[in-house]
């Protein structure tokens, strides 16, 4: 029988709601869906910029990861959710610097909106090299 456990760090924003960080299962790491909340001060809202907002998102994406024992090479899935399509390209680039030569298999949604007024969310599946 498969054990879910979950995962918390305090390196990543804690969760605003009813669910974990990320949970370990079937020999994967699940993380929720993050958004680009800093954990200094646990703000629910961003004035900052498309730009910043993705490179805190993605910090607190492979933060989450890093508490796993995973490493962007462990990647398997990223979903991304965005608001407007205008900024793929900036996402692109704060993606490819964040994961260097890792290449998980990826999907960018644009979206209309999303919660507290955040302009991305991302979620993420990796394999647990150290279950």
């Amino acid at each position: 029988m498969t054990q879910i456990i979950p995962v918390f760090t305090a390196n990543a924003p804690k969760p605003l709601g009813h669910y974990s960080q990320a949970v370990r299962a079937g020999g994967f790491i699940h993380v929720s869906g993050q958004l680009p909340i800093k954990i200094e001060g646990q703000n629910e809202a961003s004035d900052d910029s498309f730009d910043e907002q993705a490179k805190v998102v993605i910090r607190n994406l492979l933060a989450v990861f890093d508490a796993s024992g995973a490493q962007p090479s462990d990647v398997v899935k990223v979903t991304a959710y965005i608001v407007g399509v205008k900024h793929w390209a900036a996402f692109n680039a704060a993606f490819a610097e964040a994961f260097g030569d890792a290449r998980p298999a990826r999907s960018v949604v644009p979206v209309p909106e999303l919660h507290h007024g955040f302009l991305i969310e991302i979620d993420a599946v990796a394999l647990d090299v150290n279950p």
